[in-house]
């Protein structure tokens, strides 16, 4: 499913982000990526969007070699993926239902389609019944929930997730985390970007740590 193999990542300053890294994450697992800040984290998490590319090695996602993808198809690539941000990213000028359905907008379903896809996403993140309110109505959790249904809305095969619960208290982190944790038992892969070490022993998964650009095993 998610297969790196020797990857590097050097910035044009010199930096190296991520140096010589290798794992693979099958489909169906939820695994956790560690390590401290600066530790390349996010980086690895812009690779797999393509919101980067590496300077070595190979990455395949789903049997598709990355550099091998087109610029033209590199947004059907993308529909594949969920990434949720450790800010939620809410438009506050839309009501939830809309915010979640924007997305959907962009891609031109049909009406029905996206009543149907966000009333199930907001259903699934136990929102539904405050899809007409406005995002700041919300409390700082609701409100990551709404940014985590407007990720499954399209029902993504991977859903990649950057230091998610940094703004949140343990209770709301726990929370977020176990929202994750359904949607890897629908068959969902999960990568998660966390420096809760705390919250990633509770839960149990697998976990990647990475330390200076380089993966510790």
């Amino acid at each position: 499913m998610i297969r790196f193999n020797r990857v590097s990542k050097r910035y044009q300053n010199g930096h190296d982000a991520l140096d010589n890294i290798s794992f693979s994450v099958e489909q169906g697992q939820m695994v956790f990526l560690t390590g401290h800040s600066g530790a390349g984290k996010s980086t690895l998490l812009r690779l797999i969007s393509l919101l980067d590319r590496p300077s070595s090695g190979t990455i395949e996602i789903n049997g598709v070699e990355l550099l091998q993808l087109s610029g033209r198809k590199i947004p059907l690539y993308r529909r594949g993926l969920g990434v949720v941000f450790q800010e939620h990213r809410l438009l506050f000028d839309r009501s939830v239902y809309e915010n979640v359905a924007l997305p959907l907008r962009v891609a031109s379903y049909s009406p029905l389609e996206i009543r149907r896809r966000v009333q199930a996403a907001l259903d699934r993140v136990a929102l539904l019944s405050k899809e007409s309110l406005n995002p700041q109505e919300l409390s700082g959790g609701e409100q990551q929930r709404v940014g985590i249904a407007r990720v499954i809305v399209n029902t993504p095969t991977i859903l990649l997730a950057d230091e998610p619960t940094g703004n949140l208290d343990p209770k709301l982190s726990e929370e977020v985390m176990g929202l994750f944790q359904q949607f890897n038992q629908f068959g969902t892969t999960v990568l998660v970007a966390t420096h809760d070490l705390a919250l990633v022993e509770k839960m149990g998964n697998p976990n990647l740590e990475l330390e200076h650009g380089r993966l510790l095993v």
